[in-house]
């Protein structure tokens, strides 16, 4: 039998009103990197983050302007119609800054706490505490998210010591894991000894090796119920970023394990920040977890394609789809498990827009200049002439409109 393995049990939690974790789907989730103190830039920012797809958005909260900030971006963003819970990023100085601004603690859908950094020595604990305590106050959820690159050094060496001693002694590699999980099993259990609920606490453990990262969420889901959440961190810039994310992440979403998953790309000088929501969706998407796009197949092409109209088209074709789904989603419910082919030559052509709800398949080199439209399997059309891929376009508006239209075959029953 194909498909994933049963999705791991855990304890739901309530991010302003997304659930992350219990039965409900993999969330999507991003982080701004703007300058939070900049009101304007950070609303254009997680606004934009949240029409890409993102379902939760991460802000840096490192400074008192930032915190200020907080309260005036939520009713900013409320305002444009951006509902997104706002999850507040807090190292080193957290406790004072949620203890200083009400406002902040309030605004916040979730905190993310850095048992690594949260304090140092004697004050580890009290601003440890002081953090849940807050949480408790202002009823939010937290996230215990542990980082390699900033581990606790004292529990790091405390097992290093015990390993060397040790008379079956493991590798330096799998200690770092151990140190890992325990900071955040220890924080959790903390956190509850403290009062906070297991409804309310998210756990991560991120590194920015592959094999590492399957490692220590394949330990740490088997020693717990709580929500994961899932990212490679420093994962890279363009491909190199996106492969090993996805490789490492598709591997553990297979086992059954995460429940809100992030892709960490570093952006090209200017880029675009929601491109990392984009890959997250297709990951999801693409392992059959969730539904968000309409997929369009296109053929890579090859000596038959020597004419570049299928990849124009094909690449025509997913961006008015990916443009059009906010307006679509609300007009035409459903539409989003829509899929289309463009094909570039007879050899699978056909074929293939047979199984695309439509599809059209262009001619290849030295080919009869015609593409044969298919919907639902069927052949229904012959477009010719230099507005093909105009004539598609309107017959895939067409199809939309009355499949998934009202009063279409998809809300028929309504």
């Amino acid at each position: 039998m194909s498909g994933p393995a049963a999705r791991r049990y855990s304890v739901g939690v309530n991010v302003g009103g997304v659930t992350v974790g219990g039965n409900a789907p993999i969330v999507v989730q991003s982080m701004t990197n703007t300058d939070t103190a900049d009101i304007d830039a950070t609303v254009a920012q997680v606004a934009a983050l949240a029409r890409a797809g993102s379902e939760l958005v991460r802000i840096t909260v490192d400074r008192d302007e930032s915190a200020a900030a907080v309260p005036h971006i939520r009713d900013r963003l409320l305002a444009r119609g951006v509902n997104v819970p706002l999850i507040g990023d807090f190292h080193y100085i957290g406790h004072k800054l949620l203890t200083d601004h009400p406002a902040c603690a309030e605004a916040l859908a979730k905190y993310r706490i850095n048992p690594g950094n949260v304090g140092f020595k004697a004050k580890r604990d009290t601003q440890f505490a002081t953090l849940i305590e807050l949480a408790i106050r202002w009823n939010k959820p937290v996230r215990i998210g542990v980082n390699w690159g900033s581990l606790d050094e004292e529990l790091l060496t405390r097992l290093m010591d015990a390993n060397a001693v040790s008379p079956t002694p493991v590798s330096a590699a799998a200690v770092q894991r151990e140190a890992i999980i325990q900071s955040a099993l220890l924080s959790a259990e903390r956190a509850e000894e403290l009062g906070l609920g297991r409804d309310r606490i998210i756990l991560s453990t991120k590194v920015s090796d592959v094999q590492h990262l399957i490692a220590v969420y394949q330990d740490l889901s088997a020693r717990c119920d709580y929500a994961l959440h899932l990212g490679l961190t420093e994962a890279g810039m363009g491909s190199k970023g996106i492969v090993a994310s996805s490789a490492a992440l598709g591997i553990l979403l297979q086992q059954g394990i995460g429940d809100t998953i992030r892709i960490s790309l570093t952006p090209e000088p200017g880029g675009d920040r929601t491109k990392e929501v984009m890959v997250a969706q297709e990951l999801l998407q693409t392992m059959g977890f969730r539904q968000f796009l309409p997929v369009v197949a296109a053929c890579p092409g090859c000596g038959r394609t020597t004419s570049t109209t299928f990849q124009s088209l094909a690449q025509e074709i997913q961006g008015h789809l990916s443009s059009s789904m906010p307006e679509w989603k609300e007009r035409y419910p459903g539409v989003e498990a829509l899929s289309v082919a463009v094909m570039g030559c007879i050899v699978n052509g056909p074929g293939e827009s047979k199984h695309a709800d439509i599809g059209i398949s262009l001619p290849g080199t030295g080919e009869s200049p015609a593409a044969p439209v298919f919907v639902d399997g069927q052949k229904v059309a012959t477009l010719r002439g230099p507005d093909v891929a105009d004539q598609f376009k309107l017959m895939v508006a067409d199809y939309i409109e009355k499949r998934f239209g009202r009063g279409g075959s998809a809300n028929a029953a309504e």
